[in-house]
């Protein structure tokens, strides 16, 4: 029996690619109940009529709305705060609306939560939200320190608020894999912003172990990140062009506004602190109170020795590992097919 048999629990954003597949992990086991909750009717619709199964629910409503967010947290057991704005580039041009979802909608989730007795509450970050250049990672850095704060003040028996932070998510909406398997379908350049960029390669189902994994051991304010190996998106491209068989020519565009050289899992300060559990780093929360002694004349030595945890000093996957990788997807495995046969 799990840990989630006879509960219901709520995903916000649970009509994205990971409330797929948390639903796919889910939907065959002892769990009572699943809420998915979204703005987008569209997506729920199509959801609903593929999956047709009583044990899922659907809520129209927004983060942003504290009100339709509560409604929908009564009665739950488990939070999973997946709803977001993700993509870097709407972010830059509309920050104050990835702030008004990424950390305001956040802030409700968590009250909603609180008022409703949740028993815990997972909120999902990024690793753009480690020492973030971006409005997508400030969002969600400034989301992190919203969810710290608030852990502070809630005695652990009545909700626990913990986070997990994740790198590049393999063949998620949006993301870099689906882009170029479009490109080489339609014959055109695959598009490399800098061959030498690197980054963490998890897939859905890692995501969804992640966040179980923090359900499982996470203590108030609690941040958590499974250790991932990553690619360069050079190799990632001629692994898709060797995959497909495909003749493309691989074009470099240069860094695009917003982007990184590589991506940090886990800041040097994080580093210090942190602690190894194998395939995991657990991250405690910072619970200084407010007597800045403690933040401006005590120090760290131990810092200073250490090195952050980014997607250039993880392990580095050759271009035939990312092959193998992606191989392990079923969307690429479909694509594939349909290609061969074409």
């Amino acid at each position: 029996m799990s840990i989630f048999a006879g509960k219901v629990l709520l995903i916000t954003g649970g009509t994205g690619s990971f409330g797929n597949a948390v639903l796919n992990r889910f939907l065959n086991t002892d769990i009572k109940e699943i809420r998915i909750f979204s703005r987008d009717e569209k997506k729920q619709h199509d959801m609903r009529v593929a999956l047709n199964n009583p044990k899922v629910k659907f809520y129209i409503g927004n983060v942003r709305d504290y009100n339709s967010i509560e409604m929908a947290m009564r009665g739950v057991d488990y939070v999973f705060q997946a709803a977001a704005l993700k993509q870097v580039p709407s972010c830059e041009f509309f920050p104050i609306e990835a702030t008004r979802t990424n950390v305001l909608g956040t802030e409700n989730v968590i009250k909603a939560a609180i008022a409703n007795k949740v028993k815990n509450v997972i909120c999902l970050s990024t690793d753009k939200a480690a020492y973030p250049i971006n409005a997508m990672g400030m969002s969600k850095a400034l989301m992190e320190k919203v969810a710290v704060a608030a852990s502070r003040n809630i005695p652990e028996e009545e909700t626990t608020v913990c986070l997990t932070r994740y790198g590049n998510v393999m063949a998620s909406r949006g993301s870099v894999i689906p882009f170029f398997v479009e490109q080489i379908k339609n014959g055109q350049p695959i598009t490399v912003t800098d061959p030498n960029m690197t980054r963490y390669l998890m897939s859905l189902e890692e995501a969804v172990d992640l966040v179980l994994f923090a359900f499982k051991n996470g203590k108030q304010g609690d941040l958590f990140v499974q250790k991932a190996p990553a690619s360069t998106i050079g190799d990632l491209a001629l692994a898709m062009k060797e995959l497909f068989d495909a003749d493309n020519e691989i074009k470099v565009i240069g860094t695009r506004h917003g982007e990184k050289l590589y991506e940090t899992l886990c800041t040097r300060e994080e580093m210090a602190k942190a602690i190894d559990l194998e395939g995991f780093y657990q991250v405690p929360a910072d619970n200084r109170d407010l007597n800045y002694g403690k933040y401006f004349t005590n120090g760290d030595v131990k810092t200073s020795e250490l090195e952050d945890y980014n997607s250039h000093n993880t392990e580095r996957l050759t271009i035939e590992q990312v092959k193998e990788k992606l191989l392990s997807l079923e969307y690429i495995q479909n694509e594939l097919a349909e290609w061969k046969q074409n």
